[in-house]
């Protein structure tokens, strides 16, 4: 069975880039497209996709709202975030109505591939543009995090690696050290931010967040 797939944004050279670069995995169909956000739930309805690929901004209802709805009705779906915008606050306000990956247009068409393939397999999924900002917002945040947690420059590097869904091999590569050595420095950075997967990483940035916001 081939995994179905929607894509909502209101730009329409962006959904052929997406229904272009989606479709170019053999196992995948886009069954659905739509610039309105008002046309989303009934497409979803009538279509029954595994994964919505969600523009923040659009006509009708914006996708913050609409994740919400979705995964209300459909918790077993998917929703990776596109948007323009790779500030902290959009990127949480999209993870904390629900969704499981944020990408970033500008780098859609490398990383929504990536992003997809996270979600599928329940993980979390942040591409480069945003992980940096999430991860920076958790231990730097007015100095609290500081003053508790205390990473190592390379702690923060796997870290930020982590946050982008990457394997423990990747990173390796990337960083040029072992696998074992990742291994190691992610079950310290769990154990030190106490915390045991990346959306458990990421909730602990959208609590932090709100914490702020009600101090």
């Amino acid at each position: 069975m081939k995994i179905r797939i929607l894509i909502a944004d209101d730009h329409q050279m962006v959904r052929e880039l997406l229904c272009h670069v989606l479709q170019s995995e053999p196992e995948w169909e886009v069954v659905a497209q739509t610039g309105d956000g008002l046309q989303v739930i009934p497409l979803i309805q009538s279509t029954a996709p595994h994964v919505v690929c969600m523009d923040i901004s659009m006509p009708g209802m914006n996708g913050i709202e609409l994740t919400r709805s979705i995964l209300l009705q459909y918790p077993l779906i998917k929703v990776v975030a596109l948007s323009a915008y790779d500030d902290r606050r959009h990127v949480l306000d999209m993870l904390d109505a629900g969704a499981s990956a944020y990408v970033t247009k500008l780098e859609a068409s490398t990383e929504v591939i990536n992003a997809v393939r996270a979600v599928l397999r329940g993980r979390t999924y942040l591409c480069p543009d945003v992980s940096g900002a999430v991860t920076d917002s958790m231990l730097d945040r007015k100095g609290r995090a500081r003053s508790t947690v205390v990473l190592g420059e390379r702690e923060r590097q796997v870290l930020r690696l982590v946050a982008t869904g990457q394997t423990s091999s990747q990173i390796a590569e990337q960083l040029s050290i072992a696998t074992a050595t990742v291994e190691v420095h992610r079950r310290n950075i769990m154990r030190k931010l106490d915390r045991h997967s990346v959306a458990e990483l990421v909730r602990y940035v959208i609590n932090n967040e709100r914490s702020d916001h009600d101090a």
